[in-house]
């Protein structure tokens, strides 16, 4: 089984438009409409799992009936309390879907509308490869490292850096077989999911990703992707 999470459970509050930010509109339509069509456009997948805020379950449903002609293998689900959370919710969907062994599951800001098909399918090929997989570029800039936002603790070299991207897959039996080993000192750590194969020195496949893909976050975001239309 090979399904897809789209990530979508936050509010967005840094983008200031009053509203979680899957439901801005750019270019004439949601945020997240942009990002569920295009991996409706990959035949790979048996489900598009969509997590929703608890309180815009009925608004995210109303969204993929209109904007995605109620297919089939959209369903939403809540979203959880963190982005681990969330991931994991969506893996306990896939488990409820008797799903095989070795099934893959690629997450995806949904807020990353300029995702390509391509990446999409990198990124699970390299899953079904190597066990995990993330799509990656090269800092351009000189990366400070400060705990306090005052002073500089650490000035790492560029050239072993990169931008974390998504879509993000991996093998959930690895995922859980690792997740279950964590102390809660280290679930605590979990910002993103291939945080939790680095912590048990899981290798995780690193292919290039695109400078398009970028995540819509602030305001100025949306005027560079209306921009990009």
């Amino acid at each position: 089984m090979i399904c897809a999470a789209m990530l979508a459970g936050g509010i967005g509050t840094r983008l200031k438009q009053g509203m979680p930010k899957q439901f801005v509109l750019i270019n004439d339509k949601p945020i997240l409409a942009h990002s569920v069509e295009t991996f409706l456009n990959v035949k790979d997948f048996d489900k598009i799992i969509v997590s929703s805020p608890k309180d815009y379950m009925d608004k995210t449903k109303l969204l993929i009936n209109k904007y995605c002609s109620q297919n089939e293998k959209i369903v939403v689900i809540e979203g959880g309390l963190t982005r681990n959370d969330t991931i994991l919710n969506s893996i306990n969907y896939m488990k409820s879907q008797n799903c095989e062994k070795d099934s893959i599951l690629v997450t995806h800001d949904a807020s990353r509308i300029f995702v390509s098909e391509k990446l999409i399918i990198d990124s699970i090929r390299y899953a079904m490869e190597e066990g995990a997989a993330s799509p990656v570029i090269p800092a351009t800039d000189v990366i400070f490292e400060s705990k306090n936002g005052d002073k500089i603790n650490n000035i790492p070299q560029r050239k072993y850096l990169y931008h974390a991207q998504t879509p993000q897959s991996f093998n959930i039996d690895t995922f859980m077989k690792i997740y279950n080993d964590l102390s809660s000192e280290e679930i605590d750590k979990l910002n993103e999911a291939m945080m939790l194969f680095y912590l048990r020195d899981v290798d995780v496949k690193l292919f290039p990703g695109d400078k398009r893909n970028f995540k819509i976050t602030h305001p100025s975001d949306i005027k560079l992707a209306e921009s990009y239309f």
